[in-house]
């Protein structure tokens, strides 16, 4: 075939042809169309398009020189905004101290705290250098005298605990058996340690202390109990923002009413801010500081102290991702003590939901911030470094970022995020309450075959692990209904465990009479203390499967070995909770019985609650009956309204003397 005309036929194609329209007779064709006046205009074009570059240019001159100079001054631009939000924040801080100093006085502490932080960081930045080489000769002289000083500091320590423990727990001899049980279990984990003779009792040691100062500071000293319970206030109030958006996607009826719309909502919430929090790097800035303290005191290495710091703030699938680089050469000591550090302690999306219960908010963020020396010490003695870690001594461990643009974008994926962890608990809850009532009917039926009534997964728990809690410091009457929240937190999960205790922290505070028939309503404040730290973490069983997923998802060549060390984790995560819990019994500080007789006078008697129960116990141990007639002994004989009041007890509560 061959070309016909203009067009293009099989032999053209197979051979190739040029296209007409570009040729030099399509040229003049099209020229000779034209009538030489397509040149001229196409001329004209040219020239206006040239005008109009030149405008352009010289309109964005301006624009283009302003971005060049801020490109050259980048840095000194930089300091002069943050200058002036510095003077504009000096003006608000001293306006505020001003006109209310102890309204301000949070925003004080926190201003002070940063201040410092920052301040450090300069100072250790232009003078850290010139002060390590002025204290150089001190520090070797240290160094030859730190044999015998330390075992000097050691016996000093030591003897100074057993002073204050004999002090302290001849007020409150039940003291002593939250300290027994700590023993106990550091002894326990000992004996199930992977290499006896391996173990760095300095980081076990170090770990415990840290624990025990952390404890001391926010149970037994005013400053740490007030800074706790203000930090517990504020993220209460703060998490109440979450029903602005709640309430006008699901309406007022269903945010009252139903568990899902009342409480997974906060998770949805509290997972945005954190992701907020992780792009503007504060978050990064947190667990640095936490991790520094803890390899400086420790001498744990960088990779696996920053996980479990991480783990004070995220879950254990989350806390990983930190340092996802590095794991594929970290030891099976170091993923062991990963492992640990996410099964000891509870992300901060659902602590929001846990306080939303009515849990005390004080006492969580007290035992996730505990948890953390304590895990990293048990996982030591537990799994001892055999291995040489390839990280060992290396100052440097780049914290892993978000990949996000904007803090728009943080936001909205933070709460996306949370889909799927929400859709995760409601979908576990809805599993295990079910398999737990199948299991209760199945024990039922077994033990009605053999005249045993009432036999359900919650007793057996109680019974077998009644030991346990008595050991944490619970009382004999409370351990049944301790130890069963314990066993739903194994078995089952904490979610459940947290929401049976809020049922019984309720119907205290609410001053129900304790024993309703052979069934306890609720616990004591020592018992709802100790067993909220011993909930306190995600050691579970299926929790198993989430951090082996987690884990095998990012580097999946090490699946047999994340394998091989999660059900020793899984035992010292138990475990370390348990541990936080003994502290808890051993610190606990009674509460004050207010002055019942003023109380009596100003209550009008109208409803029940946990002071007026006390007061009726009071008034009730100290009447008596003889030949019918009600006397009082004590200073309630002093009272002319004791009679009355006790006519207004007996309307809620029961006794003889009614």
């Amino acid at each position: 075939l061959e070309m016909e005309g203009n067009q293009i036929t099989l032999h053209s194609l197979e051979k190739g042809t040029d296209n007409p329209s570009f040729s030099f007779e399509g040229e003049k064709r099209h020229y000779e169309k034209c009538g030489g006046s397509c040149s001229e205009s196409q001329e004209d074009r040219r020239e206006g398009k040239g005008r109009l570059s030149s405008y352009c240019r010289k309109a964005l001159q301006p624009a283009s020189k302003a971005k060049h100079f801020c490109k050259t001054h980048a840095k000194l631009l930089r300091r002069v905004i943050l200058g002036l939000f510095g003077v504009a924040y000096l003006c608000y801080f001293i306006a505020a101290c001003y006109l209310n100093f102890q309204r301000a006085l949070a925003l004080v502490v926190m201003t002070a705290v940063v201040a410092f932080f920052i301040c450090w960081d300069i100072f250790k930045k232009h003078c850290g250098a010139k002060v390590l080489l002025l204290l150089h000769p001190i520090g070797k002289c240290f160094q030859k005298s730190w044999p015998w000083l330390k075992w000097l500091l050691w016996v000093a320590l030591l003897a100074g605990l057993i002073v204050w423990l004999a002090l302290d727990t001849g007020r409150n001899p039940e003291q002593l058996i939250s300290l027994g049980g700590f023993c106990f279990l550091v002894l326990f984990l000992f004996a199930c340690s992977k290499h006896h003779g391996a173990v760095s009792w300095r980081a076990v040691f170090w770990g415990l202390g840290l624990e025990f100062l952390l404890g001391l500071f926010v149970l037994r000293t005013t400053p740490g109990t007030q800074a706790f319970q203000w930090l517990g206030d504020q993220i209460q109030y703060f998490l109440g923002y979450t029903t602005a958006g709640s309430s006008f996607v699901f309406g007022n009826t269903l945010i009252e009413e139903v568990f899902a719309f009342q409480t997974l909502p906060i998770i949805v919430f509290f997972s945005c801010v954190m992701s907020i929090l992780y792009y503007l790097g504060v978050m990064q800035w947190l667990i640095l500081k936490i991790s520094w303290l803890l390899q400086v005191s420790m001498g744990t290495t960088p990779t696996e102290t920053l996980s479990v710091a991480g783990n004070i703030f995220v879950g254990q699938t989350e806390a990983p991702l930190l340092i996802r680089p590095y794991l594929t050469d970290m030891t099976l000591s170091e993923i062991h003590a990963v492992m640990t550090g996410g099964f000891s302690t509870i992300a901060g999306s659902v602590m929001g939901a846990y306080i939303s219960f009515g849990i005390d908010a004080a006492s969580l963020i007290a035992a996730s911030v505990m948890a953390a020396p304590c895990a990293l010490a048990m996982a030591k003695l537990v799994y001892p470094e055999v291995e040489e870690s390839k990280f060992k001594g290396k100052a440097n461990i780049r914290l892993s970022t978000g990949e996000e643009q904007n803090i728009l974008e943080a936001a909205s994926n933070g709460a996306a995020t949370s889909v799927g962890l929400v859709a995760n608990i409601a979908a576990n809850l809805i599993a295990f309450l079910a398999v737990l009532e199948f299991i209760n009917a199945a024990l039922r039926w077994f033990g009605e075959m053999v005249d045993i009534k009432g036999l359900t997964f919650q007793v057996i728990c109680s019974y077998v692990l009644m030991p346990v809690a008595f050991l944490m410091g619970a009382d004999w009457a409370d351990s049944p209904v301790v130890a069963e929240l314990l066993g739903i937190k194994i078995f089952l999960n904490e979610f459940v465990a947290y929401q049976q205790l809020a049922t019984y922290k309720k119907n205290r505070l609410m001053g129900l009479e304790e024993w309703e028939g052979n069934q306890k309503q609720w616990i004591s404040e020592r018992a709802e203390s100790i067993t909220t730290f011993a909930l306190c973490g995600f050691a579970n069983l299926s929790s198993i499967g989430i951090t082996l997923g987690g884990l095998t998802s990012m580097v999946p060549q090490r699946k047999g070995d994340f394998a091989s060390v999660v059900l020793r984790a899984l035992l010292t995560g138990i475990c370390v909770s348990m541990l936080n819990a003994c502290l808890a019994g051993l610190l606990h500080v009674p509460t004050k019985v207010s002055d019942c007789a003023m109380f009596f006078s100003t209550t009008n008697f109208s409803s029940t609650s946990y002071t007026m129960y006390t007061c009726c116990k009071q008034l009730f141990a100290s009447s008596m009956l003889q030949n019918g007639t009600v006397s009082f002994t004590g200073s309630w004989a002093e009272q002319a309204e004791s009679m009355l009041w006790l006519t207004e007890c007996c309307v809620y509560y029961n006794h003889t003397s009614c």
